[in-house]
């Protein structure tokens, strides 16, 4: 089987936007709800970027970008956990998934300024 990676980014972005809808909305969740949506779903957009890129270091950067998109993201859901008690078991799940993610964007931005 390949493995996709833009697939499950894709689908880690979309994770996202599921737990989003369910997030009871006030005045401290909506902030919350909207930097995590943008940085969760920006880290498959880079990506399919840095697959296009012109140069390598172009598809470094964007790879680089990816990694810090997947840190803040971590950062959001630890922040949306505590603001919504009901997101928690979730968040947990996502944050293990963006840590993942993150590591292999680290290797890849590691391998490619190896070459």
């Amino acid at each position: 089987m390949k493995y996709d990676l833009e697939e499950r980014v894709s689908k880690f972005g979309e994770r996202v936007i599921d737990l989003s809808k369910l997030i009871p909305k006030n005045e401290i969740t909506r902030p919350l709800i909207s930097q995590i949506v943008r940085y969760a779903t920006s880290i498959g957009a880079n990506y399919m970027e840095a697959n296009e890129a012109s140069s390598k270091k172009d598809f470094r950067n964007k790879i680089k970008i990816c990694c810090k998109e997947a840190r803040e993201t971590k950062h959001w859901l630890r922040m949306i956990a505590r603001a919504d008690g009901g997101s928690v078991a979730e968040c947990k799940i996502l944050w293990k998934e963006t840590d993942e993610i993150n590591q292999i964007f680290g290797t890849i931005a590691r391998k490619s300024s190896e070459q």
